[in-house]
């Protein structure tokens, strides 16, 4: 697994993120961010944000602009391309071994 180093300015504003949408989970601002959840969780606990516990569901959630919805899609996109290079790679790296004598 590859550890990726991101900027102190990117980690505050994922924190900060993730605090100004109460009903919004880790795992769904990683998401968006394109992001591992635990990372985004480990930023979380480092920053010392939290927010108020409670039923999620007392705070309607905004539609999201289409913007937001096109970003949340591109990242999508961006996620399973990544996957089928990585799959696309390690059959050829295979295939490649499989014809040496």
């Amino acid at each position: 697994m590859v550890m990726k180093n991101y900027p102190p300015q990117f980690k505050a504003d994922a924190v900060a993120l993730y605090g100004s949408r109460p009903e919004a989970t880790i795992r769904q601002v990683a998401a968006d961010l394109g992001i591992n959840p635990e990372t985004l969780r480990n930023w979380v606990r480092v920053a010392g944000a939290s927010r108020p516990r409670g039923r999620r569901a007392e705070v309607p959630a905004e539609p999201p602009t289409p913007l937001e919805a096109e970003n949340a899609a591109l990242r999508k996109k961006v996620r399973e391309l990544e996957e089928e290079r990585e799959i696309l790679r390690k059959a050829a790296k295979y295939f490649a071994g499989e014809t040496r004598w």
